[in-house]
């Protein structure tokens, strides 16, 4: 068996030779493909979804959508501001489907009077928990129940919702739910769904 080495001249001119055959034949070599930039990802958009109605009652639905969105892997937070009668408080939320955290404040009972200096304390530590998750960017979906109403009632400033909602992380989807939302939210939301009674 015999082998032999060519030296890199020859390679170099049987290249060349190549190169002829192929224009004598009418062919062209291939021309080098443009440099095409990589696709550029869109990064995920949250949405302010309100759901209202002109009676309490648009927040089942809505805790339907959330407990499927957590058993889905997303972290959800709920946060009933008025809703009372379990001394929940921040520190007692309760765990969900693994990835929902429900908060209620610290009352003794449901709210529906102004003025009422323990349940301001109550409300204001959920309201601050929530402008933190707005802003932070550690949950997936907020849902805000009835935060309307805790504005009208005048537990909660309206303009640090409206900064809060303005400032919140780009991919937080926030769900707003109750009666009585101010115009000012109103016409930051992406999707607005009123429900109306049917007789």
């Amino acid at each position: 068996m015999t082998a032999s080495l060519t030296s890199h001249q020859s390679s170099q001119g049987s290249f060349g030779r190549d190169r002829h055959a192929l224009e004598r034949a009418g062919l062209r070599p291939l021309v080098q493909a443009p440099v095409r930039t990589p696709l550029h990802l869109v990064e995920p958009e949250g949405q302010l979804q309100i759901h209202t109605s002109a009676f309490r009652g648009s927040f089942s639905s809505v805790l339907s959508q959330a407990v499927r969105s957590a058993g889905l892997g997303s972290r959800v937070v709920i946060a009933q501001f008025l809703k009372g009668g379990v001394r929940q408080g921040p520190g007692g939320e309760v765990q969900l489907c693994g990835g929902l955290s429900w908060l209620r404040p610290d009352v003794p009972a449901c709210v529906s009077e102004p003025d009422q200096l323990e349940t301001a304390a109550a409300v204001d530590a959920i309201w601050e928990l929530c402008s933190g998750h707005l802003q932070s960017g550690e949950v997936d979906q907020l849902v805000l129940d009835e935060v309307g109403l805790a504005v009208e009632l005048g537990y909660i400033a309206e303009h640090d919702v409206l900064s809060s909602l303005k400032q919140r992380s780009p991919a937080l989807d926030v769900i707003i739910t109750g009666p009585s939302i101010p115009p000012s939210v109103m016409a930051m939301a992406d999707q607005v769904t009123q429900l109306r009674r049917g007789f």
